[in-house]
This record gives structure tokens, sequence and C-alpha cells, in this order.
């Protein structure tokens, strides 16, 4: 199963657009695209990445001794499991998602009782039985790739193309003004110094995996993705084998058009003019601070004259 599994992991350090771009992915014909974050990390991740990111946005370990059935209870997955089972308490409960979580289980289970366990077999069996247990998805009888996103899975890129041999990874990376003053709208927001450590490493392994796996990992920036969705994914599309396609100009979810793309991301409005805008919230000495940590990155993704 694993072999024959053709994935697209998104990746994105939160307020990156991640999100963003997943949601523009969404109403391409030729893709199953996940309803929410892919949150598929599991408890036994530990390594020394796991007091920095949390471990629900990593590539999954498994229990060698564990039946199928505890590999799928292993998963997080946490905003699809809340919006299946507990709907009134999910930030997506105003979209209508026919959907069990139990059914899912139980696909999940014959898949691997086919396949074999393996993180590959068991990451495929996932994703598939997500969408067959999804009853109101909206398919076109073209899709071959399953997208997923999950925030700076980029650095298990590695992982995931040891584990799956079709697969593709994506990172997307955004200028880290706006990124920092829209991560700072959070209740709890990350200090400045976590959030900018966090940034320069996914910087640091997005690039390092790049050219360790030339053609299957790629990097957008988010800024591309909003001037020109079309140009900028449907060139990404090409190099999966995939065509462009006419969805890649607007955000949706299920192929239902967004106005925004929260509550999916905490992005807005996604225009360059908002996303400039965002930056300018900062302080000069903040600026100038953000500037001291992402230097060595500012030339490589074109930022350096960006504020």
């Amino acid at each position: 199963m694993s072999k024959d599994f053709r994935l697209l992991m998104l990746s994105a350090m939160y307020e990156n657009g991640g999100n963003t771009t997943h949601r523009f992915l969404d109403g391409h014909p030729q893709m199953f695209v996940y309803p929410f974050e892919s949150q598929v990390g599991t408890r036994l991740v530990m390594d020394h990445l796991s007091s920095m990111f949390p471990v629900k946005y990593r590539w999954p370990v498994f229990a060698l001794d564990a039946t199928p059935a505890q590999d799928f209870r292993s998963i997080i997955d946490e905003e699809c499991k809340v919006r299946a089972r507990t709907p009134q308490v999910s930030k997506f409960r105003h979209m209508p998602f026919d959907f069990s979580d139990d059914e899912r289980s139980r696909i999940y289970e014959r898949y691997v009782e086919q396949s074999g366990r393996s993180r590959g077999s068991n990451m495929a069996a996932f994703f598939r039985a997500t969408f067959d247990a999804w009853k109101d998805y909206k398919r076109t009888g073209e899709q071959t790739v399953y997208v997923g996103y999950c925030p700076i899975i980029v650095v298990d890129a590695d992982k995931i193309i040891s584990d799956l041999p079709q697969a593709h990874v994506l990172h997307v990376v955004r200028n880290p003004w706006s990124a920092y003053a829209d991560t700072k709208k959070r209740p709890v927001p990350l200090s400045m110094a976590h959030y900018m450590l966090g940034w320069t490493m996914n910087q640091y392994y997005a690039l390092y995996f790049k050219e360790k796996f030339p053609g299957r990992v790629h990097i957008v920036r988010a800024e591309d993705v909003m001037a020109d969705s079309y140009a900028t994914l449907g060139a990404l599309c090409q190099k999966l084998g995939l065509e462009p396609a006419g969805a890649l100009r607007k955000p949706t979810w299920n192929g239902m058009g967004l106005e925004e793309v929260y509550p999916w991301g905490t992005l807005r409005k996604v225009t360059p003019e908002a996303n400039r805008a965002t930056a300018e919230e900062l302080s000069a000495e903040e600026r100038a601070e953000i500037r001291s940590y992402t230097w060595q990155y500012l030339d490589t993704y074109d930022y350096k004259g960006f504020l």
C-alpha cells in the first residue's frame, strides 16, 4: 500500500500560510485534500525536537506491539476527531461534515490487515480511510493524490520520503515580520525568541531536505501564493504530474468557496496588501529584532527588502 500511495504533505511554521495554501489546493479535481490540519503525530514521538514542537505536528511513531486499532487511536488528529465526535465544541461546527470517526477506524483496520503494519502503510491507510468515511465529500473521479497539512512537519521530511516512495513535501514560508505580527494575536502567543527559533529551524530543515531530496521537497513563498495562487501552485502541480486547475485561484473547503481562510488558519485576508499591512503593525524595535534573528534567510527567500 505504501509503495503506491501518492501523498503531498504541506508544512509551514505557524502563521506562515500553510492553511492558506492548503485551502487553495482544496478544489483541485485531482487531489483528495484533507479537511483540516492532518495532525498525524502520536505521543510516542520523543527526540531532540520534541521540546520545541508539539508532537501532534510530527510524523508518527507507533508502538511495536500495538494492534491496528491501537495504532489508529494513537494518531492525535485533534481537529478532525473533535469535529466528528464533539461537533458542538469544534471551531468548524458551522461546516457540513457527514463523517464517522468510528467508521474510519474500521476502514483503517481493514486496510492495515491487508497491507501489514508499518509507518508508511499506517499513514496510507489513515488518509485513504478518511476519504472513504467522508460521506458528503465531493468526488470528481479524478483524484489520485492525497494532500495533508501538518505545521512544522518539514523537520520530518526525510522520514515521510523514506516511508512513502511516492510522497512529496511542500514547505510554505512567509516573511517573518507578518508571521510574527499574526502570532502575537493569539490568546497566549509565543515569545519572539521562541517563535523565531521555530521559524529559522523550519527554514533550515526545508532548505536542507530540498537539497538532499531534489524533486521531492518543494518550497513556495506565501507571498507568491497570495499574489498569484494559480501560477505558483500550478507550477507545483506540473512537477507532480498534475494539471493546473482553475480551482487554484480561490480558497475552498470541500469545494465551497471561502471568503476568508479563518478559522482554518489565523490569516483572514490573504492578499499582498493585507500581508504587508500586518508586518507594518510591528514597532521599529520589533522589526529590527526580527531582522537580527532571521538575517541568514532573508536573502535566500528574497525578503531582505520586504520592510
